[in-house]
């Protein structure tokens, strides 16, 4: 019996997915990487902040620290998050039905903490998680189940008795391997990933309105 909800924020309940593309593209370039390459976003999407500025430095060279790196990219979001970014489609419809169920749900994000809490403010949703976990208090990010099952935790479940909401393959297969039973969520930037994340996926959606079916 499924008795509290992780979601995921970017991808999963925040439409944001392509800001994140756009936004590695426009630092490389802003850095004097004029052709970034493709497949980049791909691969920093399964890192924490702190990987991925450090790997912006290392693969590309940069002649910056670490420290600024994370600085800029959170400045180059900063106003998306506090003003444009939505919520997806029926996730206000979704929490409303969780909370009718009394089914309590928090957010686990690879996010930088303070977009986070920006966007879920602004959106009418921060008061209503039960918690928002990111790379604050598990730095190993959702390579690891340790944010799942802290979120767990905090709701008094099991890893069992814990709904996870993806709609990233590694975060997906991190979930399902500490035995949380995971949903799936079609997102058009890990369009590439779908057939793995259905395969592996308990059950999987194009829409968050179809996850009022399975409660």
């Amino acid at each position: 019996m499924i008795k509290g909800v992780i979601f995921d924020l970017d991808g999963t309940l925040l439409d944001s997915m392509t800001v994140w593309s756009s936004i590695d593209r426009e630092f490389l370039i802003e850095n004097g990487i004029l052709k970034p390459p493709p497949e980049v976003s791909d691969v920093v999407k399964k890192m924490t902040v702190d990987e991925s500025s450090q790997y912006f430095i290392d693969h590309f060279g940069l002649n910056c620290t670490k420290e600024y790196v994370i600085r800029r990219i959170e400045d180059m979001v900063r106003q998306r998050y506090e003003e444009q970014i939505p919520l997806k489609p029926y996730a206000a419809e979704l929490l409303d039905h969780l909370d009718s169920k009394g089914i309590p749900y928090g957010v686990a994000t690879a996010t930088y903490k303070g977009l986070a809490e920006a966007a879920l403010k602004r959106c009418g949703v921060y008061e209503r998680i039960q918690f928002l976990l990111t790379d604050v208090e598990y730095p190993q990010g959702k390579n690891f189940p340790d944010i799942f099952i802290g979120g767990a935790q905090r709701m008094g479940c099991s890893p069992a008795e814990t709904f996870v909401v993806e709609d990233s393959l590694h975060c997906i297969e991190t979930a399902k391997a500490a035995g949380f039973p995971v949903c799936g969520v079609y997102d058009s930037v890990a369009e590439a990933d779908t057939p793995r994340i259905i395969a592996l996926s308990d059950y999987y959606v194009r829409s968050l309105d179809e996850i009022k079916n399975i409660f």
